[in-house]
């Protein structure tokens, strides 16, 4: 798939960023992106963010996508593309994307930028913005409201903690989801999974 971003004229249509798809002669998607409000501000805002500081030295090389193994098997993960709709602020497209919490977080990327670019951090700040705006996708909410209840990411059953002693495996740690649940209301993590439009991506 060709990805275009059209600047220029359309900047001052005054329209959304719109997605355009339409085939090419080979037959091949191509995906055009207007910036008409792009957010100028949004590269700035991010860059500022622990970890994010290097997101304007990207020179758009590849690299970072070349060495993704989640890249390797999926059509859409493309972290230079991510990289790009941040830098050219297209704030509401990439917080909104599906794209963002796909990363396995291995820090290839990291490790093989010649420009230091840490795109994993850049990515933990773009899930941090995009929770702050109520954009979690179901997935990770159900995955916060198992820690909050129950202290682990998926509800253990009795069914399993007595398959595991008859299999003579350990039993697991005991969990304190007063004291998680303590915790993320000092951090106001409530606030945070329970408020938005509970937009799927």
């Amino acid at each position: 798939m060709t990805v275009h971003f059209a600047l220029g004229a359309v900047m001052n249509e005054g329209v959304d960023v719109a997605k355009e798809e339409a085939e090419s002669k080979e037959g091949e998607k191509e995906r055009f992106y207007r910036l008409s409000s792009a957010d100028s501000r949004f590269k700035y805002e991010l860059s500022r963010v622990p970890g994010s500081e290097k997101l304007l030295l990207c020179l758009q090389c590849g690299t970072c996508t070349a060495d993704c193994p989640v890249a390797r098997f999926s059509d859409s993960y493309r972290p230079i593309r991510i990289l790009r709709m941040a830098q050219l602020g297209m704030r509401e497209r990439v917080l909104s994307s599906d794209e963002i919490w796909l990363c396995a977080t291995c820090f290839a990327c990291s490790e093989r930028c010649h420009q230091g670019v840490e795109f994993a951090n850049i990515l933990r700040a773009l899930r941090n913005m995009a929770v702050k705006e109520g954009i979690i996708p179901p997935g990770f909410r159900e995955i916060a409201s198992n820690v909050l209840k129950t202290g682990f990411s998926n509800e253990i059953t009795k069914f399993q903690r007595r398959k595991r002693e008859k299999l003579g495996l350990p039993p697991l740690p005991n969990s304190n989801p007063e004291r998680i649940a303590k915790l993320a209301e000092i951090v106001g993590f409530f606030s945070l999974i329970g408020r938005g439009d509970n937009r799927s991506v």
